[in-house]
Parts: C-alpha cells; structure tokens; sequence
C-alpha cells in the first residue's frame, strides 16, 4: 500500500459534534489538561523553530559564506566548482536521508494534512523529525523548498505526543496537531496571528470561535518563544507608496489569471509527489536531480534557496524584465524538480515567490497600459493572491502577508480584490490545494465526501 492511503477511516462525528469536544470555557470538565497542553505545545514549537533555524542558518553559513546570510548574493560571488558541490552534496545527503527515514518506522503518514484527516492527527514521531531536520540542511545548502515544512512537522509530532500522553480524544488531537504545526510556522516567520488561521482554516479546515483561542494562545506563544533566537521582525520590507486606481482595475483583470496559474501550480505538486522514487532510485535521483539544479544555479543563483531573497528582490522592483521572465518558468521548476526528486520541505515561501514573479510580469505588461505603479506592488498583490488560491485559504493568505511584510494599507484592498478572484477562479477549477494535492486518489475522494456531509 503506497504510504499515504487511508489506514484508518475518519470519525463520523459531525461538524457539531466535533466542536463540542474542545472545551469553550476554563470551567469545562479536561480544560485544565488541554489548556495545559496548549501552553507546552506553543513553548515547544517556539522551541524547535528556535533550534531548526539555528541549524538551517549554519549549514547556509557554511556552504555558502556570505556576510549578510543572503544566499542568492552569495551564490551570485561563488565560483563553479561551490556550485556543483554544494547542490551535488545536497543530492547526496537526500538520498541516503530518504533511504534511513524510510526504516524508522512505517504506519502513518509524515505528511500533516493527510494525519490530521485520516489519522486522527497521529504521526510517526522519529520518522517525521528526521525529515524535518533532513528539509532544513538541504535547503541550507541550496534547495529549492521552503524553510517552514520543518517546524511545522515538529510542533506538530509535539502536539501528538502530548496528546498519547495525556490521553486526548481524537477530536481534541487534530486540533492540538494543526495548531502545533501552525505554531511552529508562526514561530519561523514572526506571523503569530497568520499561523494560527493556517491552522485552523488551511490545516484543520474549519474556522470556528471555539477553535480560535487555542491556535492563538500558541501560535503567540511559540512566536514569543522563538524571539530568543528569530528577530521580532518582517520578513519583508517594503518602502512603496500606494497606487490604488490603476491597481485596482489590474486586481480584477490578474486574478483570474493567478487563479488558472495556481491551478497548474497544484497540479505540477501533485505530479511530483506522485513520481517521488523508489527503490535504489531514492538515492541516485536526488543527486542527479540536485547535479542540474546546481548547473542551472551557475547562470540563475536566484534559484536557489526556498525563495524568500527572490521575493524580497521582486518587492523592491529589482529585477529584469527578462530575468523575471525566465525565474517565472525556472524558479517553480526548481522547486517542482527538488520536490519530485525526494527532498522534504515546504511549500508555502516557494508559492509566494511564484506568485511575486508572476504579479512582477503581468504588472510590467500592465505599465506599458496605465503607467505609473511601482512592480513591487504587483508582486506583493500577486503572492498574495497565489498563496490564496494554492492554499484555499484566503483569509489566512490576507493575515500573512501583512505580518510578513509589516504593511497593510499600502495593497490590502487590491489585495482582498485579487485574492477573492483568483481563489474563486481556482476553486471552480480544482478544489485541490498545495497540501491536498498530496493525498491519494482515494482520499481526496474521502474529504470531498465527508465535507458534503458537513463532517470536518
């Protein structure tokens, strides 16, 4: 059986059902051991966030010596030979990683959203760590993933240790999951209000007051915690002035164009996903895989790393035209080809950097019509609408951008306009996100069945 497959059928509990199992006040019988579960969760997911960024910025530091710990800069001064050996390394160090992670254990699936709806939120501790350790080396060496899957995958494996230990119901585990997994993403990137809706809207799948309150308390909680070694800072900076006229009527005419894009996003993920290798090709594909990314990286160091550089230079307008034609194709490219080749890691920053590009062209093509708009504000309009239609969460796309850039007025209205177009537009499309596009065949057809059936 491919790992993935429904090993145990979800609960029939209703939505209803499902909600009154999370204590709504102090005074509820177990609110004490879940409200203390929800503090311990929040402290260990600032706390593995803490460490995991600790070991993602060494291994950057010393693969590619950089002052500003800027890996496109510094890819940008290495010379061939760093190039070839430090992707070629990254292949190498996938494919004996894979090999060892797939004997750690078997069971359940490491993969959060396929746990938390047809596991009941239980995930092979050992198995999921090592991946998440595994994801922040490859993409300190250069890899084209997100740096967030790695937290993520810890706060949740503490949050379902926590409930083996303290005996929660399956209900009260899927929520503790999403929110472990929400708070170690708040964590890594300073967004403590934008992790836990990811939580609950994108993860969990439901947006409920009763569920509010617990995917704050630690998404804030973890945030904090990780203040320690993660700066309480944006993780973009932004210094444009608003340009509302014509970017609104782009907003309407670019967003169903996102919408398709984010489309074909989530079906090249899908595709990956399902040709990740086998065998002794779980060894010999990454590094031919990671090889030709690292020759590619000679020509275009922006696509390296999980992108994060290469979005902060579409936000600042700095980029080429032609350049940012050829990292529109080349960039999800690499994260499709890193992805499909077997190396963990997450999704979310090289979504947004795809949309960034994206929004940065057809905003160029926009000024030859009605110039006068700064390309960084449609490539913040645009990443935000693609985070919102690969995720299907736009109202935790909407929160996330304004934490991750500190800004709100400055595009939030074309922002709403677009997000709503292009995620509408998708959805009509494909109801798949990024992270539903992960499951099996035959459990996309059992959450479509139990959300007709109003189950969560």
């Amino acid at each position: 059986m491919r790992e993935g497959t429904i090993t145990e059928r979800p609960s029939s509990t209703t939505s209803a059902g499902a909600l009154r199992a999370i204590p709504a006040t102090l005074a509820q019988p177990g609110a004490a051991r879940f409200w203390s579960a929800v503090i311990l969760i929040g402290v260990g997911a600032g706390v593995s966030a803490a460490a995991l960024s600790v070991v993602l910025s060494t291994v950057q530091s010393w693969v590619w010596p950089s002052a500003n710990a800027n890996i496109v800069d510094a890819a940008a001064h290495a010379d061939f030979w760093r190039h070839i050996f430090a992707l070629t390394g990254a292949g190498i160090v996938t494919g004996v990683g894979q090999l060892l992670l797939v004997h750690l254990s078997s069971g359940n699936s490491i993969e959060i959203t396929s746990a938390i709806w047809f596991s009941a939120g239980r995930l092979p501790a050992l198995r999921t760590l090592g991946s998440a350790l595994l994801s922040v080396v490859i993409v300190g060496m250069g890899a084209s993933l997100g740096r967030e899957g790695a937290p993520k995958q810890a706060g949740a494996v503490i949050a379902n240790t926590l409930s083996d230990r303290l005996g929660f119901s399956d209900e009260q585990r899927k929520l503790l999951v999403a929110c472990g997994a929400g708070a170690g993403m708040a964590a890594v990137y300073d967004v403590p209000l934008g992790g836990a809706l990811f939580a609950l809207e994108v993860l969990r799948g439901v947006l409920a007051l009763r569920l509010v309150l617990p995917a704050l308390t630690a998404s804030t909680i973890a945030t904090i915690v990780a203040w320690v070694v993660i700066p309480s800072a944006p993780t973009y900076h932004l210094a444009l002035a608003p340009s509302f006229p014509s970017l609104m009527v782009w907003a309407l005419l670019a967003g169903p164009i996102i919408g398709v894009a984010s489309v074909g996003y989530v079906v090249a993920i899908a595709w990956a996903d399902r040709s990740r290798p086998e065998g002794w090709m779980r060894v010999a594909a990454p590094i031919l895989a990671f090889a030709g990314l690292g020759l590619a990286s000679i020509a275009f160091p922006q696509l390296l790393g999980n992108g994060k550089d290469l979005a902060q230079l579409a936000f600042d307008g700095g980029l080429a035209p032609t350049l940012m034609l050829a990292l529109l194709v080349l960039k999800p490219a690499a994260t499709f080809i890193c992805f499909g080749s077997g190396g963990p890691g997450g999704l979310f920053t090289p979504s947004l950097t795809f949309g960034a590009l994206l929004g940065s062209v057809l905003g160029y093509g926009w000024n030859w019509i009605w110039p006068g708009t700064p390309l960084g504000l449609f490539a913040i309009v645009g990443a935000g609408a693609l985070v919102a239609a690969t995720t299907q969460g736009p109202i935790s796309a909407i929160v996330l951008m304004i934490e991750l850039t500190g800004q709100d007025r400055t595009f939030i209205v074309p922002m709403l306009v677009t997000v709503f177009v292009a995620t509408a537009v998708a959805r009509t499309i494909d109801q798949r996100s990024i992270y539903d596009a992960r499951l099996t065949d035959a459990q996309l057809a059992e959450r479509q069945r139990l959300r007709e059936l109003g189950v969560y």
